[in-house]
């Protein structure tokens, strides 16, 4: 695990000149595994560098527990302390889920990387008695644990003999939660960390997205660094994984013209398909009575050029990404712009506002 990661990178550092990198993290456990892993597919690219990992402070999101994580009113929850840190030259990267990331940046702060993206469907986990159960064989009045409005909302219309209920608490505290008391007959939680933190034999059930659309980014890792760092940036971006940048240019660029955040239900499906980028994208009223949705494609077919000039830090909704094709990226964030404009014209923004406001009240 984490431990096993850094012990590894301790020893490494007697190799190779230079000083070494420094990756910023967050404490949980997953966030060390997904750093971890991402310094791993790094020093595979470049032996010769030194990479440290540095544990930052507990963030403002792993803070507040027993508060709802729309209530807390926080955009950039998981991300702050971090972000400190770059902005201090503590660190020179970190590591983050994508989902956790605002689709507006600070300024000086860009997305330098977007990793392979891993299954971004929600998963169900179930209580050991009903193993081997789905959510439409559950007893009515099942109490279903999820800390997100985006699942609750379109759970609740599809299954209303259910009852959905706040959890929270990190992976580790979730799956405690279940199993220990008989509050909850199961959780839902993305497949992507339960796959990293090697539990994927937990998940009794995967959401299709006819069952549940998933959030903007959700199962993709994205590397923060300076935007003005043009070394790290370059280190980086060998990571970029050109498929799951254009599906999250898409997303991001859909939520944030929405302005969704953790504090209401938006939700997403994407998929790139012989040149075309398809995008779904839907809003719900916070009991899921209320939703639009929309699908929008676009094509993306385009060569990559190489211009080095003034276009040199374009970003994206936050994204850097040089060695993705540049016309490719402007049509996915159309696409994102263009499907929330679709939304808003069918009356998106009530129900968006209106969500807002129960859930400030709530």
């Amino acid at each position: 695990g984490a431990a096993n990661g850094a012990s590894l990178l301790q020893g490494r550092n007697g190799v190779g000149g230079g000083r070494a990198i420094r990756v910023g993290t967050r404490r949980s456990q997953l966030a060390r595994i997904q750093t971890d892993s991402v310094v791993e597919m790094l020093q595979e690219f470049y032996p010769d560098l030194r990479f440290e990992i540095t544990v930052a402070m507990s963030t403002i999101g792993d803070k507040i527990l027993d508060t709802a994580l729309s209530k807390i009113g926080e955009k950039n929850l998981f991300t702050k302390e971090l972000e400190n840190a770059l902005e201090r030259n503590e660190v020179d990267l970190v590591v983050h889920s994508l989902k956790d990331l605002p689709t507006s940046l600070p300024p000086g702060f860009t997305i330098g990387a977007i990793c392979k993206r891993e299954n971004p469907l929600d998963a169900v986990v179930f209580h050991p008695k009903n193993c081997g159960k789905t959510l439409s064989l559950l007893p009515e009045k099942s109490v279903i644990g999820t800390s997100s409005l985006r699942r609750a909302a379109q759970l609740k219309k599809k299954f209303p003999q259910l009852e959905f209920r706040d959890i929270r608490g990190n992976l580790n505290t979730r799956l405690k939660k279940l199993d220990e008391k008989e509050d909850f007959s199961a959780i839902i939680l993305a497949a992507a960390g339960l796959k990293r933190m090697g539990w994927e034999n937990r998940i009794g059930q995967l959401l299709s997205p006819e069952d549940c659309l998933y959030a903007v980014g959700q199962g993709a890792l994205a590397v923060e660094v300076r935007a003005k760092d043009q070394e790290t940036l370059n280190m980086v971006s060998t990571l970029h994984d050109g498929e799951t940048v254009l599906c999250c240019i898409a997303e991001r660029a859909f939520m944030k013209r929405l302005e969704g955040g953790c504090s209401v239900p938006v939700a997403v499906n994407t998929m790139l398909k012989d040149g075309q980028l398809y995008l779904t994208g839907a809003v719900y009223s916070l009991d899921g009575s209320e939703s639009l949705k929309e699908t929008m494609q676009t094509s993306v077919n385009y060569p990559q050029q190489n211009e080095d000039g003034p276009n040199d830090d374009v970003q994206h909704v936050g994204i850097t990404a040089k060695n993705v094709p540049a016309q490719a990226q402007e049509a996915a964030e159309n696409l994102g712009i263009e499907l929330a404009d679709l939304l808003l014209s069918k009356g998106a923004k009530h129900i968006l506002c209106v969500a807002r406001q129960l859930n400030d009240a709530c």
